[in-house]
Parts: structure tokens; C-alpha cells; sequence
């Protein structure tokens, strides 16, 4: 494999990609996680389908148009949730199928040969281009920028919104920028591992961290790190055997969920065992 790293600037792509997917993994899917927002991040990622859809059907780039439909319905699921007062979770059930459904009608109205939705569905992160590459570095800049001077209300907020809200810091506006982000990292993550999948590189990273601790910025780093294990790894695997990849990093991180969940018993039996 390093003689095709060396060699292939799409190998070299897709290394880079895995990395910085980590990264944002580790920031979005901790606050996922902490938050509960796993549906929610789920509906966002099937509504995207939509966009993809009709990026085809009108002729522009299908990412375009899923960062589009990830926009809106994350903007749609807060405004709904905020005046309609609707759960996460019934919203995102909506925005689910809705999502697929209209993705499905775009791709069949457009004229010619129906194109292959695999790589948007499934994810292949050895057709990563330098725009993805891009795509994902701004994004990663901007969470930064964003993270590290509201860091502290960032923990209140995700914590305890009620005090959030009594300490002055305006948790609606809080909802939306969350949201936000939550669409956007979706969106440059469907070239890595696809529409059905993404929540589970969303999600795996920072579950596995979370059995071993609950400090919130060991949290991010750590789940990057996982991230980094998953996506490495499961790159590596899927070009030894020959198989998707995107397929192949999601199994490579629910095995390492299995294993961190049981070690962690273990652990702790052996523990309380002691005299």
C-alpha cells in the first residue's frame, strides 16, 4: 500500500481526507453525542439525498445541492422545533424519508441515463477530490475560530441549556449554529463514507471515547483520534481486500466499540474483584 501512496495522488487524497474527517468527527460528533442529537445528525445526512438529486436533475454539482438540503432542513428542524415545539427525534423521522423520497423523484425526472448514486450513498474515499479536500479544511478552520473563544459556553450550553439560558447566553441562536455546523460536517463527510453510513463516523468515535471518559475536550481529541483509527484504517483494509471502503470503516469502528465496551467490563470487574 505505501508504493500506491507514493505513487497515486488519489491514494495521497484520500489519506488527507481521513485525517481531516477525523477532525471533524471528533469536534461535531462529541457534541452529537453529548447533546443527543444522533437522529436528528440522521435526518440532516438522508435529507442531503435530496440535494443529490437534484444537483443531477438541474445540472449542478450533486454535493451543491446536498449541502443545500442539509442547510435547509437543518434551518426547517430548528425553526419547527423552537415554534412548533416538535422533538428532535419526530422531526429528523420526517426528514428522513422525506429526503430519500424526493432524491428518488429527482433522479428518476432527470433526462437520459440515471446516474450512479453509489458513491454518495456508500461513500468511496478513493474519489476524493481537492475540492473535498478544501470543502473539509475551511470547515475545520471555521470550527476552530468558533470553538476556541466560546468553549466554555459551548460546555454550558450542551450541558445544561436552562442555565445556558439563565447565564445570558442566547440558546436559540446556539441551536441554529449548531445545526448549522451539524449540516455542514455531514455534508463533506458523504464522500467518505455516504449518506447511510455518515452518522455512524459521526457518532462510533466519540461513543468509544465516552466509556472511558466524560471531560469534554479529552473528548474531542480523543474521538479525533479514533477517527483517525477508523478512517486509516478501515482505508488500508478496504485496499487490501478490495472492498468499499466506506463499508469497511464503519465495521472497522463498531468493532472497535465492541472491544472498548467489553475491555471496559472486564476492567472494572477485575477491579472490583480486588481485596
Amino acid at each position: 500500500m505505501l508504493d500506491a501512496v507514493l505513487k497515486y495522488t488519489f491514494m495521497q487524497n484520500a489519506i488527507l481526507s481521513a485525517v481531516l474527517a477525523s477532525i471533524v468527527c471528533g469536534i461535531i460528533g462529541t457534541v452529537i453525542v453529548e447533546k443527543k442529537l444522533v437522529m436528528m445528525a440522521g435526518g440532516i445526512s438522508h435529507a442531503c439525498f435530496g440535494g443529490v438529486g437534484l444537483g443531477y436533475l438541474i445540472g449542478i454539482e450533486p454535493i451543491i445541492g446536498a449541502m443545500f438540503t442539509a442547510l435547509l432542513s437543518a434551518f426547517g428542524m430548528a425553526y419547527t422545533n423552537h415554534n412548533v415545539k416538535t422533538n428532535e427525534d419526530t422531526l429528523a423521522g420526517m426528514v428522513w424519508p422525506l429526503g430519500m423520497s424526493l432524491g428518488i423523484l429527482f433522479v428518476s425526472l432527470t433526462p437520459g441515463y440515471p446516474p450512479s448514486l453509489d458513491s454518495y450513498l456508500f461513500g468511496d474515499i478513493l474519489t476524493v477530490s481537492k475540492t473535498d479536500l478544501w470543502m473539509t479544511g475551511i470547515l475545520i478552520v471555521i470550527l476552530f475560530a468558533f470553538l476556541i473563544p466560546f468553549f466554555q459556553p459551548l460546555k454550558t450550553y450542551l450541558f445544561d441549556k436552562e442555565f445556558a439560558r439563565l447565564n445570558g447566553i442566547p440558546t436559540d441562536l446556539a441551536d441554529y449554529v449548531l445545526y448549522v455546523f451539524i449540516a455542514l460536517s455531514v455534508t463533506v463527510l458523504i464522500r467518505v463514507v455516504g449518506i447511510i453510513l455518515v452518522i455512524a463516523l459521526l457518532t462510533i468515535p466519540a461513543s468509544i471515547v465516552r466509556i472511558f471518559t466524560f471531560k469534554f475536550n479529552r473528548m474531542m481529541i480523543y474521538a479525533a483520534l479514533c477517527g483517525m483509527v477508523m478512517c486509516l484504517g478501515g482505508l488500508a483494509l478496504s485496499y487490501l481486500l478490495n472492498v468499499p471502503s466506506g463499508a469497511v470503516i464503519v465495521l472497522l469502528g463498531a468493532l472497535m466499540y465492541a472491544a472498548s465496551a467489553v475491555g471496559s467490563k472486564i476492567v472494572t470487574g477485575l477491579k472490583k474483584g480486588r481485596p
